[in-house]
């Protein structure tokens, strides 16, 4: 049986059904994020159930959108580690780039003992993707602190981005949304990594991570995976262990490049390394651009 292309098959979704505009949508900055990988057949049969309990977003006259996120970390990849040791207390920070609606936000992805989400932003127009300013660097400090309670890191570094296409379907109730995302590039300015083309990530947003859509899955035998793009992008690109990411991995990103050797010929481990991909590290510091951000706030969610 052939393969769907999954860009397609959520093309011809969201354009059959009703949109709904950005100021339309709730925020959902506090939430339980529930992911699935499923075969774009199956993101066809979901749809199906879900009839019309859900309007698509529509930016523009767009209801497909392209993101390009740069991920930032330690040179020992703290996060990454916090993320796969399962660390009930975690943070992820990038830059997120609306490439058809416009616009670019920094933002603090944090993960308390509740098990919740919690997003917070600032707008970032005013500063490339790939660097950190001082203002946003003291929002990292200010957030973490204030939220979580813990000190950040005294560096941080550009160490991939991640590309793809996302639909984003609101629940009529307000008290979800689901997003839908294909065509998966992972790169580092050396490698790339990209995903199959008929497989959809999809993340369900809500209070309580009994969403509509949750419970539909659930009834067609599909089940949750506890992934996070950086992670999978990061074992991808450095060949480090994915542990219980492994088989999703596998399934996924199409191309696992082998980097040992890289590593061994730089005369470096791949954990203690300078890890900036566009020659950010020197001397084990961070140069950072110097311009000015707006002030904090806890922005809306834009296109997903």
């Amino acid at each position: 049986m052939a393969r769907l292309d999954a860009d397609v098959l959520l093309a011809g979704v969201a354009a059959a059904v009703p949109p709904i505009g950005l100021a339309e949508v709730p925020e959902l900055m506090s939430r339980v994020d529930c992911k699935y990988l499923v075969p774009a057949a199956t993101m066809a049969r979901l749809a199906g159930e879900l009839g019309d309990r859900f309007s698509a977003l529509e930016i523009g006259g767009l209801r497909q959108f392209r993101y390009s996120s740069t991920y930032f970390d330690t040179p020992e990849l703290l996060t990454f580690y916090q993320h796969r040791q399962d660390r009930r207390r975690r943070f992820k920070v990038r830059t997120r780039t609306y490439l058809d609606g416009g616009g670019r936000w920094l933002e603090l992805k944090l993960s308390g003992a509740r098990g919740l989400t919690d997003k917070h932003r600032i707008p970032y127009d005013d500063a490339p993707g790939e660097t950190l300013t001082g203002e946003a660097l003291d929002f990292v400090r200010d957030t973490l602190l204030g939220e979580l309670r813990l000190i950040a890191p005294e560096t941080l570094g550009p160490v991939l981005s991640t590309d793809y296409k996302r639909v984003t379907l609101i629940d009529r109730s307000g008290a979800a949304r689901l997003t839908c995302d294909t065509g998966l590039l992972c790169r580092d300015g050396r490698r790339s990594s990209p995903a199959r083309g008929d497989l959809v990530l999809l993340e369900s947003k809500s209070a309580d991570g009994r969403a509509e859509a949750d419970k539909v899955l659930r009834r067609m035998g599909v089940r949750p995976v506890n992934v996070s793009k950086y992670c999978l992008a990061v074992a991808a690109l450095r060949d480090l262990p994915a542990n219980r990411w492994h088989p999703v991995l596998q399934r996924y990103l199409t191309h696992r490049p082998d980097l040992r050797g890289h590593a061994v010929r730089q005369g470096r481990t791949r954990r203690s390394g300078p890890i900036g991909v566009w020659g950010c590290w020197s001397g084990g510091g961070m140069s950072y651009f110097d311009g000015i951000v707006g002030g904090h706030e806890r922005g809306r969610l834009g296109p997903g």
